[in-house]
């Protein structure tokens, strides 16, 4: 399958007043406090709303990295911060972390935000939503060949199934793969969307039927899960004595793999690492639920590299 492109939909990308609202940013700044002089690795930099304001207190962008691996993001970083000198690498964050470490790199703040941004979602031609009808696409880097068309048309039932429920935890994995297979080919978000309703006509949950089926198939194009895991000892190697890491999740399988992780590396023990800042996440106040109701589902947590 043959992705187009659409040149309206390119120049809605490249427009430099795109909205997006960082999550937890007030609970970021107190968390890790940033202070002149300090060196900052964010690792999804996305449309700069966390690096603009770390930044605005380090000022350091020299000794600083923004890395993003969706190409129009990289594009508004460029222009938000062509003057500034800082490094912005284009490319998925486990991958720019290990090219870090390998020119002996450290940094005193790093920030990793896990979530889909809001271009993300509103863009119908990157097909995250199912509330837009799109191509079936979902990747954040869009140099990459793998789609959710793929996985979709070419994966089998029972992988299918097995994606739904342990991506999604989704209860109905089974009927939704089965359908999914019995339609096929699907070319669009509205025809996968209105499977997964199908499949739940009869449930009065207030969440949409089809969040944890486009859940699922993201995490999968993307591998979120399994570069995040990878990643972790990367970034706490990345990590200077005495800098904090903040990483924000946005479902119970990532929030787990960094909860598991900090944990793995603190304690009372003589060889621990981090000392955790945050025993529980911290999530959105509700002043923030009210004006970015997609940060409901955030989570921070917040560590310190023990000297």
């Amino acid at each position: 399958m043959t992705l187009h492109k659409n040149k309206k939909q390119e120049k809605m990308h490249q427009n430099p007043h795109t909205k997006h609202t960082p999550v937890l940013l007030a609970e970021i700044l107190s968390s890790v406090s940033p202070e002149k002089g300090e060196r900052y690795l964010d690792l999804t930099a996305g449309y700069g709303g966390h690096a603009t304001a770390i930044l605005d207190a380090t000022d350091n962008y020299k000794e600083s990295v923004l890395i993003d691996r969706d190409g129009y993001a990289n594009m508004e970083l460029k222009r938000q911060f062509e003057l500034t000198g800082i490094e912005i690498i284009h490319q998925d964050y486990l991958n720019a972390s290990r090219r870090l470490l390998a020119d002996k790199r450290q940094f005193d703040i790093i920030v990793a935000d896990l979530g889909v941004s809001s271009p993300h979602l509103n863009e119908g031609s990157r097909g995250f939503s199912f509330n837009d009808v799109g191509p079936l696409d979902m990747r954040m880097d869009q140099s990459q060949e793998k789609t959710a068309w793929h996985i979709v048309n070419q994966t089998s039932e029972q992988e299918l199934s097995d994606l739904l429920w342990r991506f999604g935890e989704e209860p109905k994995a089974r009927q939704i793969a089965r359908l999914i297979v019995k339609n096929r080919p699907l070319t669009t978000t509205n025809q996968l969307a209105e499977i997964a309703v199908r499949v739940w006509r009869s449930s009065h949950s207030r969440t949409h039927p089809a969040t944890r089926t486009f859940q699922a198939i993201r995490i999968a194009v993307n591998d979120e899960l399994g570069q995040l895991a990878e990643a972790l000892p990367v970034w706490l190697r990345l990590l200077a004595p005495g800098g904090r890491i903040a990483i924000i999740s946005f479902h119970s399988l990532e929030d787990r793999i960094v909860k598991q992780f900090f944990v793995s590396q603190s304690g009372e023990r003589y060889d621990a690492e981090l000392l955790l800042l945050t025993k529980r996440p911290l999530t959105p106040s509700p002043q923030e639920l009210a004006h970015n109701p997609r940060s409901r589902s955030a989570k921070l947590r917040v560590a310190v590299k023990q000297k």
